[in-house]
């Protein structure tokens, strides 16, 4: 009795034993059913980027509404509609939506999805870098020629060819050790060019913020640290791109000083705040009067620059408005990839930039204390400094091109 008991008992426990083990099979089988595809995870981890990373507070919903219009359907309330929604897309139709939905974020057209190519063109820009350019071969010599080559290779050229923009900076970046020898090792072009254009007036022309540039900064002034002439400067960042918006915080503090605050950033509701990063250069001591020269092709840190500037009473910000390029963007690499030939990341805008009287610049620019489409802005300048040479240098400096 004893043993049947027994094994009556044992066949119920093998007959549970199979039917769990079934059922762990059945779920396992709709675990598996319910993970998503590469697209779908593509999709999902824009998603995520975009609610992290993005400078505005967005909802769910809100950028559910973005994918709903790239997708034209109303069929998405919830992330896990998104989700279903991609699971049968092509690869082409899923990168095509999550551009969309990038482009269309505000400021519109400002961040997108970025291949190799586009982040390789996106470093060669900010370090002012031109590979399919050659100055070597605009003088009409092999790369790498010596100064000395290249000095008797200008002067050998007919007058009219010297008058030529192009073959005067290729001659003036490559006569110097310092822009030579960037542009030998990594074709970096120069961003800093600094002249006296009187005694007591040095001029120096800020083009873009580069990862070289403060550096070429800092030499450019330290030239003139023992001319006992000079008086005023001239600081020109007119067409001046921007670049670098890291290192501004860091040409700030050769004007303000270390550890001064110089801005703010604007995140998700919140300003974050920014101090100087560098000591301020003795040479600025010499310049008693500064004119901070600005146009409607200034735009992003120059923007940022001029109005820190601006509000600190540095100098005085002369020309027109300024672009009104008023975002920071960040390149965000993506762990989900959905093509074997291409590999993508997603270009942010991650923070809006203030201007002096801390209203975004975006869509706005900074303005001038003194507008050269005033008739009488040669007068305005007067009353803040009485210096006519100044004046002067400054008008042609402003319509001789």
């Amino acid at each position: 009795m004893f043993k049947r008991v027994k094994i009556h008992s044992l066949k119920k426990l093998l007959i549970f034993l199979l039917i769990f083990s079934l059922g762990i099979a059945v779920i396992f089988k709709l675990s598996s059913s319910k993970q998503i595809n590469s697209h779908q995870a593509f999709v999902s981890e824009i998603f995520d980027k975009i609610k992290e990373n993005y400078w505005d507070n967005l909802s769910d919903a809100q950028i559910l509404e973005l994918f709903r219009l790239s997708l034209q359907t109303d069929k998405i309330q919830t992330r896990e509609d998104l989700i279903k929604s991609v699971e049968k897309i092509s690869k082409d139709q899923a990168i095509t939506i999550s551009s969309k939905v990038l482009a269309s974020l505000n400021p519109a057209g400002r961040s997108g999805l970025f291949t190799t190519k586009q982040e390789e063109q996106l470093k060669n820009t900010v370090s002012n870098i031109n590979p399919e350019k050659d100055l070597y071969k605009d003088l009409g010599l092999a790369k790498g020629a010596s100064e000395e080559a290249v000095k008797k290779a200008y002067e050998n050229m007919p007058e009219e060819l010297k008058k030529d923009k192009k073959i005067a900076y290729a001659k003036d970046v490559l006569t110097k050790q310092d822009s030579k020898q960037r542009y030998d090792q990594n074709k970096v072009e120069p961003a800093v060019f600094a002249k006296l254009i009187s005694p007591s007036i040095l001029y120096l022309q800020f083009k873009k913020f580069t990862p070289t540039s403060l550096d070429e900064f800092q030499k450019a002034l330290e030239v003139y640290i023992d001319n006992s002439n000079l008086q005023a400067l001239i600081f020109d960042l007119r067409g001046n791109v921007g670049g670098a918006i890291d290192a501004t915080a860091y040409f700030l503090g050769f004007f303000l000083g270390k550890n001064q605050y110089a801005f703010d950033f604007y995140k998700k509701g919140e300003y974050l705040p920014f101090k100087t990063q560098t000591d301020k250069l003795a040479v600025i001591n010499k310049f008693k009067q500064m004119v901070i020269l600005v146009d409607k092709e200034t735009q992003s840190s120059a923007e940022m620059m001029a109005a820190s500037l601006k509000k600190y009473h540095l100098g005085v910000v002369v020309g027109t408005a300024t672009k009104g390029w008023g975002t920071v963007e960040r390149v965000f690499p993506l762990q989900t990839q959905i093509s074997d030939q291409e590999k993508y990341s997603v270009f942010l805008v991650h923070s809006i930039t203030l201007r002096d009287d801390n209203l975004p610049i975006e869509g706005r620019g900074v303005e001038p204390d003194i507008n050269i489409n005033s008739l009488n802005w040669q007068q305005q300048l007067l009353l803040y400094f009485n210096n006519q040479i100044l004046v002067d240098n400054l008008k042609k400096i402003l319509f001789s091109q």
